[in-house]
């Protein structure tokens, strides 16, 4: 169980989201202005998805409960967008198998995260692949641009960026993002309460 704790840890928001600074601050060491643009429309686009998805279920129960989906999972999202991508950069001038093969780990340790958030009983299976799924989407569509993109910042930069941040990641604590989701999403519903999975388990009018 710790296992998987660790690895949930490694894709919460107080994790994967000051990696995702660091991608930009280091593509903007190296003026690389359109990947920064691009590499915020696309993290930020992916996060956006999963707040509204959050929020359809916590204020009107909209999601899809024969599979019991609620919302996209966060930390597999970011997960899958961060750790790719980062691998992908700060190997971007050694040879082109060792781009594949960090890309490679990125992605394995994205899927890891994901099965964690199921372990932990953090999210169902259809949340947490599916939030995989968009991160890795956001990490491809990137990389793939990025392969194009001739100038680049030093590796080293964001290594100096993205190291100390793993390194005390097991002593940060939990940022609350899904307690600040489930408020917005009552304010704007005007519900008391958040809906949560428990509407699905609640009995169903009989139709006569």
């Amino acid at each position: 169980m710790f296992w998987w704790h660790w690895l949930s840890v490694a894709g919460g928001l107080a994790v994967t989201g000051p990696i995702g600074i660091a991608i930009a601050v280091w593509l903007l060491a190296g003026k690389s202005w359109r990947l920064t643009w691009t590499w915020a429309l696309l993290f930020g686009g992916g996060m956006a998805l999963v707040v509204l998805t959050k929020l359809a279920f916590m204020g009107w129960a909209i999601g899809i409960e024969s599979v019991e989906f609620a919302g996209f999972s966060g930390h597999a999202m970011r997960a899958a967008g961060v750790y790719p991508v980062a691998a992908f950069l700060i190997t971007r001038s050694l040879p082109p198998w060792t781009q594949m093969l960090s890309s490679t780990v990125g992605v394995a340790l994205a899927v890891l995260i994901a099965m964690s958030r199921i372990h932990v009983d953090a999210h169902s299976p259809s949340e947490a692949w599916t939030g995989c799924v968009l991160g890795l989407l956001v990490a491809a569509a990137f990389i793939g641009y990025a392969n194009a993109e001739r100038q680049m910042a030093l590796s080293r930069v964001l290594v100096a960026l993205c190291v100390p941040v793993l390194l005390v990641a097991p002593r940060l604590q939990p940022i609350p993002a899904e307690k600040w989701i489930a408020q917005v999403a009552t304010y704007l519903s005007g519900r008391d309460h958040p809906y949560t999975r428990a509407v699905w388990q609640a009995p169903k009018p009989q139709l006569r």
